[in-house]
């Protein structure tokens, strides 16, 4: 193996191992749209949360009375640990 080949392998595993890293963090949101043009919300499960635009405003136009019927249904919530 060519001593080129030899670097540009060590590039790539080193790239590779930079992005185990950042996706495995567990708590840290990424973003991204989607190829169908929707916003894609990584690090919240095991899944994205994935809504187009005007979804996601609407639901930020009512983060108020979500907070609130969290704080009045605590009980019945679960947390995810």
């Amino acid at each position: 193996m060519s001593e080129d080949m030899k670097a540009e392998l060590e590039r790539l595993r080193a790239e590779n191992e930079a992005l185990k890293e950042k996706k495995s963090k567990p708590g840290v949101l990424s973003m991204k749209v989607s190829e169908k043009g929707a916003l894609s919300v990584y690090g919240m499960g095991r899944f994205p949360v994935t809504l187009y635009k005007e979804q996601w405003l609407k639901l930020l136009g009512v983060s108020e009375e979500l907070k609130q019927f969290i704080k009045d249904n605590e009980s019945r919530l679960k947390t995810k640990e």
